[in-house]
């Protein structure tokens, strides 16, 4: 029995050495990963998850979860440590002798475990730690440093980074100097910095309600990571909002998000691009895109995209200009991925994207300018004498331009003369079509004036009412006939 009891005592304690190296070793993964974390360049908290993962050759769901650092506020019967301490020293006010001191040691040592608390909630936010002293004299609330925690993107990281500098460098100018105006001027300084700082969390975090938070979550993660599902998008949330949401739940949200789910898989056009929309079509036209027209000389504009996240891309380009027909999920020739397009058919889309993408077009311009000549003709000068040449004119430019680079092409099908075709551009109509155009006009306030006379005739007007009309009609032959005559 003595010689059991031994090797019982002697595997308890084997045990107890082998839980205390596995403590230890845990610690020390724990410091090299906070280290690592620390010495990582500022950057948006997804980048650092891609970074952890391919530094410690694990998966991103499992560098998802070791670099997570969702704080937890500290409360005690769910009143939060202020207003603990706010009440004890009211409660100590009503004491006297021994019972005094023993609450002034209660609340010391609730200070000091606050602080504690605060020191490494701090220490667990990665991106700001190695800011600690400045964010300590700041004397942030614990609800701000959560807040903080929650900041994955790069730019407001950096923003709040700047104003912690700024800050830590007007206090150290301020030490050792005499109170005067320049140490006035370096007070308010960390005043307006400190003011910034709590600015760039209230604006991340401005008082949002879960579900608003969780779809500024969305647009972020999809804008970073085109093509990431719902339930991607739901692992990566921070621990309160993810307790919060599900995978289907954050389909339902992307979609009233503007976000675009094409099979499962998420997809948002940048907003720079949206706020250069037409030189960002130009530009996708001039690449991937044609400007051309049929045999039957009707104006073709189309933009083209293969696979899942050209089909996305397709759907927010016809989003984002409003117009144009979608034509999704075609056979391809060569039976690879489907074929997406956007195309434009009626005369008044093409001349809508004509002219709002003309100035930013590089290698198709020739081909937009073509179109609107025939545009303009087909609109108003169908009964031109020289319609119908000019027209077949068009249709072989715009057959040389969009093939003059291949040198198999058979020009000769369309009755091409390769060597004389540019010839056709010096009978550009649109001088003519300016003069016609301009003639119509002057008719047309001809007849404006002559209304306005007959108003005179027909009613009986006061005198203002008159006088009214007169200047009309002075203003039209002013402005709109006189200046052309002259």
């Amino acid at each position: 029995m003595g010689e059991k009891g031994d090797k019982l005592r002697e595997a308890a304690e084997l045990a107890d050495q082998e839980e205390e190296l596995q403590e230890r070793q845990k610690e020390l993964t724990e410091s090299l990963k906070s280290q690592w974390l620390r010495e990582q360049p500022l950057g948006s908290h997804f980048e650092v998850e891609k970074r952890f993962a391919e530094h410690y050759n694990v998966g991103l769901s499992e560098a998802r979860k070791a670099i997570r650092n969702d704080l937890k506020k500290y409360e005690i019967e769910g009143k939060d440590i202020p207003m603990m301490i706010k009440e004890l020293r009211n409660y100590r006010r009503t004491l006297k002798g021994e019972p005094k001191i023993s609450v002034t040691k209660s609340i010391d040592n609730l200070i000091n475990a606050y602080s504690s608390h605060l020191d490494e909630s701090v220490d667990k936010i990665y991106w700001v730690s190695k800011y600690k002293p400045a964010l300590k004299d700041m004397t942030l609330s614990e609800e701000n440093i959560i807040k903080l925690s929650l900041i994955h993107d790069e730019d407001t990281r950096r923003d709040i980074i700047d104003s912690l500098c700024k800050y830590w460098e007007a206090r150290l100018d301020r030490n050792d100097m005499a109170y005067g105006q320049e140490f006035a001027k370096l007070t308010k300084d960390m005043t307006n910095s400190k003011r910034e700082v709590k600015n760039h969390i209230k604006k991340y975090v401005v008082n949002l309600g879960p579900k608003e938070l969780i779809k500024r979550h969305i647009v972020k993660l999809v804008s970073e990571e085109q093509g990431i599902s719902a339930r991607q998008v739901h692992e990566r949330l921070p621990e309160n909002l993810f307790k919060k949401s599900s995978p289907s739940m954050i389909a339902k949200l992307a979609k009233s998000s503007n976000v675009t789910n094409v099979d499962g898989a998420l997809y948002k056009m940048s907003d720079d691009i949206k706020k250069d929309i037409y030189a960002y079509t130009a530009a996708f036209i001039d690449s991937d895109g044609y400007i051309t027209m049929d045999k039957n000389h009707n104006p073709r504009v189309g933009l083209v995209a293969t696979g899942d996240r050209g089909k996305a891309f397709m759907i927010e380009m016809h989003k984002s200009l409003g117009c144009g027909r979608l034509h999704l999920d075609q056979k391809s020739p060569q039976d690879t991925k489907p074929i997406n397009r956007l195309n434009f058919y009626s005369r008044k889309d093409v001349g809508e994207i004509l002219s709002k993408c003309m100035p930013f077009f590089k290698l198709k311009k020739k081909n937009a300018e073509i179109l609107v000549e025939l545009l303009r003709m087909k609109k108003s000068h169908k009964k031109a004498t020289w319609y119908n040449a000019r027209k077949e004119e068009l249709f072989k430019l715009m057959k040389y331009e969009n093939h003059k680079d291949d040198k198999n092409y058979d020009f000769g099908k369309y009755n091409i003369d390769i060597d004389t075709v540019t010839k056709y551009y010096d009978n550009d109509k649109t001088r003519e079509m300016d003069k016609l155009e301009s003639v119509i006009k002057e008719d047309s306030v001809d007849d404006a004036i002559d209304d306005l006379e007959e108003i005179v005739e027909e009613y009986d007007l006061e005198e203002d009412e008159w006088s009214s009309v007169d200047d009309a009609s002075d203003y039209l032959f002013e402005h709109k006939i006189k200046d052309k005559e002259d």
